[in-house]
């Protein structure tokens, strides 16, 4: 099999670790071809506090998708979320030496390196630099200022923000469990690219992707990301609130969440109950499942109060900004009961469960097409879209090299025409190089 045309996404998640093998199809749709998940030790909230136990988890889940696809995983594509990420808006702006030529990448490139120049806090660096729209000497709402005339470009920027050490950690689980880092992704990105259609992208949507550690958010309007924010609860407090109230142990709880729990208590009856079986020869424990929705309500009540008060600060009551798409939910937490009707009671927005089917070949397994694998089906088409840039960039570099053997005395304009234009590299390439060298010069 051509290993040219396969991807892997590894998600580092503070319950679960996973590893998706996947390629494309003739129809263009992402075939899974392996899929392995292991308990995630090291993790919490989203950031590694432990290498030994992350390096261990990983290398079972990819063993486990080896295994299944029966192919051997060199190259990963990692997401990185947890809750030291965070964005803020910036605007910024150049001055052109030469107002006469044509505004071009080099440009585009200069203000976004600007960006970057921003001081931060100690310890923290930024990750993605996205622009919004642009302004050519005052006229505003360009989104594509390539080839236009100007002396002053300038741009309003979403920029993310995380802490460095937290990236390098990662890479080095990565680097000592036997993989090569391909590349690095923003998870909530990720999961968007893998549940949202380009329409709700476009109309304004909030994709919120509940894990076990965090809750991601992306806010999306004219088909560009204008807030992310990740905030640090997710499934686990909720398992550890049933734990407390109920007095049971993690594992009861867990299970208790997942097969009888439910957002809305109003759903149960008073007089059902759920029995228990005691620790070593104990009485069993009862619990009634209104009091268990009741527990389970408080704590997403108080997550969904968090994720729309960073959709108001992105200011979604203004018209211009209105998320027609409304809400999409995905991961893990969005599997539970009543989840939907409780956001859309609190938020008055519509909301979808979001499941990764849309990029995905028709035959591909019920289980896979889960809100709990969107972050991974998001990592693997990222990493395909890597494959494809960076074999259109070979095949650019073989055209800029004929064209310099071949030096025959045309006019210089030809060669010019000729040569493709260079897809901008985003900065996350220029970042998974930076943890590489880093790595390799710490051995």
């Amino acid at each position: 099999m051509d290993k040219q045309n396969i991807s892997v996404g590894l998600d580092i998640g503070t319950t679960k670790i996973v590893a998706m093998i996947g390629r494309k199809n003739e129809y263009d749709k992402v075939e899974i071809l392996g899929l392995g998940k292991a308990k995630s030790m090291g993790v919490h909230r989203g950031v590694v506090n432990n290498i030994t136990q992350t390096i261990q988890s990983i290398q079972q889940a990819v063993q486990e998708a080896e295994a299944a696809a029966g192919e051997k995983i060199v190259d990963v594509t990692v997401g990185i979320a947890g809750q030291h990420i965070r964005s803020l808006q910036h605007s910024d702006y150049i001055t052109r030496p030469n107002s006469d030529l044509v505004i071009d990448e080099d440009d585009i490139d200069r203000l976004i390196n600007q960006v970057h120049k921003l001081v931060m806090l100690p310890g923290e660096e930024i990750i993605h630099v996205l622009p919004q729209e642009f302004k050519i000497d005052g006229q505003a709402e360009i989104t594509e200022p390539i080839g236009m005339y100007g002396g002053r470009l300038e741009a309003n920027f979403h920029v993310v923000v995380g802490q460095v050490s937290s990236i390098r950690n990662v890479g080095r689980c990565i680097k000592s469990a036997g993989l090569n880092l391909e590349g690095i992704t923003l998870e909530p990105l990720a999961s968007a690219n893998a549940v949202l259609s380009r329409e709700e992208k476009e109309a304004g949507v909030a994709l919120i992707d509940i894990g076990g550690g965090t809750t991601d958010l992306a806010v999306f309007k004219d088909g560009i990301i204008r807030h992310t924010a990740v905030i640090p609860f997710g499934g686990n407090v909720i398992t550890e609130d049933i734990k407390e109230g109920c007095s049971i142990i993690e594992k009861q709880a867990e299970l208790l969440k997942v097969k009888f729990g439910s957002a809305w208590p109003g759903e149960n009856k008073d007089n059902e109950i759920v029995s228990i079986p005691g620790l070593r020869g104990r009485e069993p424990k009862e619990i009634t499942l209104k009091n268990l929705s009741k527990i389970i309500h408080a704590r997403v009540v108080e997550i969904v109060e968090q994720v729309y008060v960073e959709i108001k600060n992105y200011g979604h009551e203004e018209q211009k900004k209105k998320l027609i798409g409304g809400i999409v939910l995905t991961g893990g937490g969005a599997q539970l009961k009543h989840l939907k009707q409780l956001v859309e009671y609190i938020t008055g927005m519509d909301t979808r469960i979001g499941y990764p089917n849309e990029h995905l070949a028709g035959d591909s397994d019920e289980d896979i097409a889960s809100p709990l694998f969107a972050t991974a089906v998001g990592l693997v088409m990222d990493g395909l879209k890597r494959q494809e840039r960076k074999k259109v960039e070979a095949i650019e570099e073989e055209v800029i090299e004929a064209v310099e053997e071949d030096q025959t005395p045309e006019p210089e304009m030809e060669v010019r025409e000729e040569a493709p234009i260079k897809e901008r590299r985003s900065f996350l390439d220029k970042l998974t190089e930076r943890v590489k060298d880093f790595l390799d010069n710490a051995e």
